[in-house]
C-alpha cells in the first residue's frame, strides 16, 4: 500500500522560478491529505497529476502567508470544479476568523461545506484517525503558534499463513477470530501456536512534518522512531544566528533533531533564497545525520511497506 509524500513546495518566504512556497501531499493508502499552501499549490498539484478531489483534509502549520497564500485559491477552485464533499481544514483558530470572510465575498455559491479544526499549539493531540492513518499535531518553535504533523498507519492484523489454513482446516470465521488474535485449537482441543498460524503484518510506517521552528528537542518523543522526517533547513550554520533570531533551523540543527530522535531518513526543505548552492547545507546535515538529503519541488518520497 501505498505511503509517500510529494514536495509541490520547498522554499522559504520569497518563491523563485525553480521553488515554490510551502506545500506537500501525503498519500497513505490512497488517503491524500495537504499539509500548508503556499501560493502556487493548485499549478503544482496539477502539475503533479494529483487529483483535486482527492483532498479532503488540509493542514496547516501556521498563518504565515507563505504557508497559507494559496488556500483561498484553492477553495475557489473546488467550488469551480462542483466539488460538494466537505473540506476539513486543521489550523490556529485564528484561520477561521480570516479566511471565513474571504470564502463568504469570494466563493458564497460553494456547494460544499468547510469545516474547521482548531490546533492545540500548546501540547501534542490526536486531530485525525481513520480506519488507516492517525494525526498528531505537536508544537513546534516559531514567532507564532505552529505546529508539526505526525503521521502514522495503524497496526494492521497478522497475516494468515497459506499453509495453516489447509492444514486446520480453517474456515473463514476462523480466519477473522485468528487475526483478530483470539486463540485457535486443533481437533484435540490443544491450542495452536500463533506463530504456526500467522506472519506478523509490517511495522506501521510514519511521516513526520517540522516547519517553521526554531531548534526544537521537546518535540523528539513525539516523532521518535519516525521513518521519514521532513524538517526545514532555512539557513547554513554560518547563518547561526540569523536562525536564532527567527526562529528557524540550520541544516545541522535539523539533522541533530533526526539524529536524536533516531528516525530512519531526513529530508530538509524550507530554503532560504539566499543560497544558489544548497550543497553546503547537505553536507553540514550529513555530518550530524548521514542520511539526510535536500527535496525538490516534485520529489516524491516513498516509504516502502515491510522495510
Amino acid at each position: 500500500m501505498t505511503f509517500s509524500v510529494t514536495i509541490l513546495g520547498s522554499n522559504s518566504a520569497l518563491p523563485t522560478t525553480k521553488r515554490y512556497p510551502t506545500a506537500q501531499v501525503l498519500n497513505v493508502s490512497e488517503r491524500f491529505f495537504l499539509i500548508d499552501c503556499g501560493e502556487g499549490t493548485q499549478l503544482q498539484l496539477r502539475s503533479n497529476k494529483i487529483r483535486f478531489s482527492k483532498i479532503n483534509n488540509i493542514f496547516i502549520s501556521h498563518l504565515h502567508g507563505d504557508h497559507v497564500f494559496g488556500l483561498i485559491g484553492l477553495i475557489s477552485t473546488f467550488g469551480l470544479l462542483g466539488r460538494t464533499k466537505e473540506l476539513h481544514i486543521y489550523a490556529h483558530h485564528d484561520l477561521e476568523k480570516i479566511l471565513r470572510p474571504q470564502i463568504d465575498y469570494f466563493c458564497n455559491d460553494l456547494k460544499f461545506t468547510t469545516v474547521f479544526h482548531h490546533l492545540n499549539t500548546k501540547e501534542p493531540e490526536q486531530i485525525y484517525a481513520d480506519k488507516v492513518v492517525t494525526v498528531t499535531s505537536f508544537p513546534l518553535k516559531h514567532r507564532v503558534p505552529t505546529c508539526g504533523f505526525f503521521f502514522r498507519e495503524k497496526q494492521k492484523a497478522p497475516n494468515i499463513r497459506k499453509e495453516a489454513i489447509s492444514k486446520y482446516n480453517l474456515g473463514i470465521a476462523d480466519i477473522v477470530k485468528i487475526k483478530n488474535g483470539e486463540p485457535h485449537f486443533d481437533e484435540n482441543e490443544i491450542q495452536i501456536a500463533p506463530s504456526e498460524l500467522t506472519i506478523p503484518p509490517p511495522s506501521p510506517r510514519s511521516y513526520a512534518f517540522c516547519s517553521d521552528t526554531g531548534y526544537n528537542p521537546a518535540m523528539v518523543p513525539v516523532i521518535k522512531n519516525v521513518d521519514l522526517l521532513y524538517h526545514e533547513a532555512t539557513f547554513a550554520d554560518e547563518h547561526k544566528d540569523l536562525a536564532k533570531k527567527t526562529t528557524h533551523s540550520t541544516a545541522r540543527q535539523a539533522a541533530s533533531i533526526a539524529k536524536e530522535a533516531n528516525a530512519k531518513k531526513l529530508i530538509l526543505g524550507h530554503f532560504s533564497s539566499r543560497y544558489d548552492d544548497l550543497s553546503g547545507l547537505l553536507e553540514e546535515a550529513r555530518e550530524v545525520f548521514p542520511n539526510s538529503y535536500l527535496v525538490n519541488d516534485g520529489d516524491v518520497w516513498d516509504i516502502a511497506a515491510g522495510r
